[in-house]
């Protein structure tokens, strides 16, 4: 995404998206990590830190806003409701905040539960 400023342009990669976005999901109560579902064998994959990004797609609008879709597994026991909604309030502020891009929607889809 590239940004016009009054002292130049400013190009964001999707990388900083989605880096902003793992970690801030992943540090909301209940949430286990980022999930990846593999195509090979359609299970669901928990991802470690430094691949987190795999979780994430942001899509980009002509307005220079994003969408962001990200896919979590959250611990058992914890209130999905409240943990998406959570999760979308803090991803929405925080990448708005640190990139000063307009956040339209964080879409938060639960592809497993851990148990135990």
């Amino acid at each position: 995404m590239k940004l016009q400023t009054e002292k130049g342009r400013i190009r964001l990669a999707a990388d900083v998206f989605t880096c902003i976005t793992g970690a801030v999901a992943t540090s909301c109560y209940g949430v286990k990590g980022m999930a990846f579902r593999s195509k090979t064998d359609g299970l669901v994959h928990l991802l470690r830190r430094e691949s987190m990004s795999k979780g994430v797609k942001i899509i980009y609008h002509e307005d220079d806003s994003i969408s962001i879709e990200l896919h979590i597994i959250v611990d058992n026991g914890v209130n999905l409701v409240a943990v998406s909604r959570s999760i979308q309030s803090e991803v929405k502020y925080n990448v708005n905040r640190l990139t000063g891009i307009e956040v339209r929607s964080v879409n938060v889809c639960v592809d497993s539960m851990v148990i135990g």
